[in-house]
């Protein structure tokens, strides 16, 4: 019997607002529940000690996404934030090129997204509006990432035990996992984003062939990688490492 198949993906900055106070349990709720709590009690001290600059430099936007992420921080540590399904919150690229709309539930929980504010939540579990990158300092936590890193990863080698897991994440997300402690539990398969020449990351233009591959993977399974061919980026493996190649 085939390995169930799941894959990690990253969140996005761009976001849909609105949504509706009524939720479901989540699938890392408990797992996830007190450094989640962590986190809110650090945003809620930057909210109220420190200055706009300070606010600039952790939450990363000025101007008018800078107010819009104020609105958001301050919903979400008074406990009044609306909340929408993952796949419906993510507005970016990746996602774009997901296309969870047309996904059914069973697919979208086979989603993981690590993230800044909730650790790490399924395509299908429900988010706030929120600004927080993984590579942040956060007072008194530190780097988010590392925050993150013991917590998260115990709680990901616990869901995906006897899976395959599929990373499709950028650093900044995938040092938030201990893959050595995952790897125990599950067989990893990672994938880079190369170049034509082969070196060096292919950068933002790797977003959409990222969601279409998660896409993929998630409907087909481990063979579509190994087949993968889209718009000129092709799958390439070489010394037991997956590569998609751009064009």
């Amino acid at each position: 019997m085939p390995r169930r198949l799941l894959v990690l993906v990253p969140p996005s900055e761009a976001k849909a607002s609105g949504g509706s106070r009524a939720t479901r349990h989540g699938t890392f709720d408990d797992a996830l529940r007190e450094p989640r709590g962590q986190v809110l009690k650090a945003l809620s001290d930057l909210l109220e000690s420190s200055s706009r600059a300070s606010l600039e430099k952790t939450l990363q936007v000025r101007g008018a996404l800078l107010e819009r992420a104020l609105v958001a921080t301050r919903s979400l540590v008074e406990g009044r934030a609306e909340l929408l399904p993952a796949w419906r919150r993510y507005s970016g690229v990746v996602w774009s090129h997901l296309e969870p709309r047309s996904m059914t539930p069973a697919q979208r929980r086979r989603v993981l997204v690590p993230s800044g504010l909730y650790g790490l939540t399924t395509g299908a579990d429900f988010v706030a509006d929120y600004r927080l990158k993984m590579d942040v300092g956060l007072r008194p936590l530190g780097n988010i990432a590392a925050h993150w890193q013991p917590f998260l990863s115990s709680a990901l080698a616990s869901h995906v035990d006897g899976a395959t897991l599929v990373n499709l994440l950028p650093a900044q997300h995938a040092t938030a996992i201990d893959f050595r402690a995952v790897g125990a539990n599950c067989r990893v398969v990672y994938v880079d984003f190369v170049q034509a020449s082969g070196a060096g990351a292919a950068g933002h233009a790797a977003k959409a062939v990222k969601g279409v591959l998660a896409r993929r993977l998630v409907e087909q399974g481990l063979a579509s990688l190994e087949s993968f061919d889209w718009e000129g980026w092709r799958s390439q493996e070489r010394d037991g490492a997956v590569r998609i190649v751009a064009p």
